[in-house]
């Protein structure tokens, strides 16, 4: 059946309807990531063709006879056939498109869902029409969606928003600022920036400043490529970029060798773990970093260092070892308090990254020039304590961006000389903080006075049903596909 007009639907009833599809494709054998990097390709060339046939600035982004129109008119076998055409035919054109498309290939193979996804759903919205927000909030929520199951690993991409948005208004970048993330994932905190610079700054901008906005001053590096196309196709969606234009996704690994320049702003949740593709130790041939070893997060907190310029400011998620981890991270807590203004550490609450069991914190800080009379940089860093007496589940309880308004307030973006102690906001100095047993940033300070909340026995037992249901869920689509190949097979034998 047909969608329904965009102009009916709501971000949220979009989501639904393209979900709908991906259940209808992973009953085909199509994972939930492969899934949305299909999305990807036609959205992209469906936005296109809006945009090169309408009557005002119409521009023609892909060539013809590899464009949209090339597939709308074909079906069955002929359309499968011209969309495996096309593919690396787009995959060697200039800029981001070229980018996108580079190494793409078709993962539907039954052309029944092929023309279903084309005309029934894709083909169905006028996306060009619609403000960015709609059919970009769409796109990031099919992203959520597939971060949300959990067996498909895609959680390990993305960082709740709630987070995201916190962070980006307490970092508040500016028009004149250069945004970077290092472990982009599919680009949430760029997205975020950017949204936050043309909301409260759009006044500020001038031609030049919103052409440098959208052609590298919001930027980022992914290590994976199917992560990084869905990143680029995510931004495009939510107008930066230009398909013909620069690239603002690299595709390498951040921590392979020094930054070739610096930034203002980097926003970054690093990937956790030990290990490297590149070699077991970046210190070996980083010599800018303080020190060596084969932790990834602390690796991050290093060249996230070297990537800022002087006054630059960072906040990056990062995990309870790097708090308190010994060896290279007690070297690397003490140049840091000593080279930066580390001047607040979020304790992030339990259970609300997709990837089970993380406990994280947000760790803001700003680089400084050293002083000559070599004081260190850091005076007071002040903690928040989101994660003592709190509970939050994924489903029946998630975070959500007002769970951190007094975070925010106790914060004070722009004002932070007139902060003020709270039961869950306190400060420590520098002289405690560097006399503590390894520099131990893991501070805690509630647990004497909020008692920790444990979830009802009516909450615990609507998560197991929950648990439940999606397992006999998933039972369910294997014994409708199994079905689905018999009857494929059954009819078959009967043609022969």
């Amino acid at each position: 059946m047909a969608l329904e007009p965009i102009r009916n639907l709501v971000p949220r009833d979009l989501v639904s309807q393209l979900w709908s599809y991906c259940e209808l494709l992973r009953h085909s054998g199509v994972s939930t990531l492969d899934y949305v990097e299909q999305l990807t390709y036609l959205l992209f060339l469906k936005i296109a063709d809006e945009r090169s046939n309408r009557k005002l600035n119409s521009e023609r982004i892909v060539p013809q006879g590899m464009d949209w129109a090339s597939l709308v008119n074909k079906s069955g076998d002929d359309l499968l056939d011209q969309y495996e055409h096309i593919l690396p035919l787009l995959g060697r054109q200039p800029g981001m498109l070229g980018s996108i498309f580079e190494g793409a290939k078709n993962k539907i193979q039954s052309p029944s869902v092929l023309e279903r996804l084309v005309k029934d759903l894709i083909g169905q919205y006028r996306w060009g029409s619609e403000s960015t927000d709609v059919k970009g909030d769409a796109y990031e929520g099919l992203l959520q969606r597939g971060a949300e199951d959990r067996k498909t690993g895609a959680g390990q991409y993305f960082t709740p928003r709630a987070v995201i948005d916190a962070m980006v208004e307490c970092i508040n970048p500016g028009p004149n600022d250069t945004v970077f993330d290092p472990a982009c994932g599919t680009g949430g905190f760029l997205i975020a920036a950017h949204s936050h610079i043309v909301r409260n700054h759009g006044s500020e901008l001038d031609s030049d400043r919103r052409r440098a906005l959208s052609s590298g001053a919001v930027r980022g590096v992914e290590l994976v490529r199917e992560t990084a196309r869905l990143a680029s196709m995510n931004m495009l969606i939510h107008g930066i970029g230009q398909p013909n234009g620069k690239e603002l996704i690299e595709v390498r690994d951040s921590l392979a060798e020094p930054p070739a320049s610096r930034v203002d702003v980097v926003l970054a949740n690093p990937p956790f773990g030990v290990g490297t593709v590149t070699g077991e130790n970046y210190g070996k041939v980083r010599q800018d970093l303080w020190t060596e070893t084969t932790n990834k997060q602390l690796n991050f907190v290093q060249h996230i260092f070297t990537l800022l310029n002087m006054g630059g400011r960072a906040a990056v998620v990062l995990p309870d070892n790097v708090l308190f981890e010994s060896g290279a991270g007690e070297v690397i807590r003490r140049e840091l308090l000593a080279r930066c203004d580390v001047h607040t550490l979020l304790r992030l609450p339990k259970n609300i990254f997709y990837a089970g069991g993380v406990k994280a914190n947000v760790l803001f800080f700003d680089k400084k020039k050293p002083r000559a009379d070599g004081v260190p940089r850091t005076k007071l860093l002040w903690v928040y304590d989101l994660r003592t007496g709190q509970n939050f589940t994924m489903k029946r309880n998630p975070l959500t961006r007002a769970d951190l308004d007094d975070f925010i307030k106790s914060y004070r973006p722009g004002d932070r000389g007139a902060r003020y102690e709270t039961d869950r906001f306190k400060a420590f100095d520098y002289n405690e903080l560097i006399t503590r047993d390894k520099v131990n940033l893991d501070l805690m300070f509630l647990q004497d006075s909020i008692t920790e909340v444990m979830p009802s026995p009516d909450v615990t037992a609507q998560e197991i049903v929950e648990e439940l249901e999606a397992a006999l869920a998933e039972f369910s689509a294997i014994t409708e596909s199994l079905r689905a190949l018999r009857s494929h097979r059954e009819d078959s034998d009967i043609q022969d």
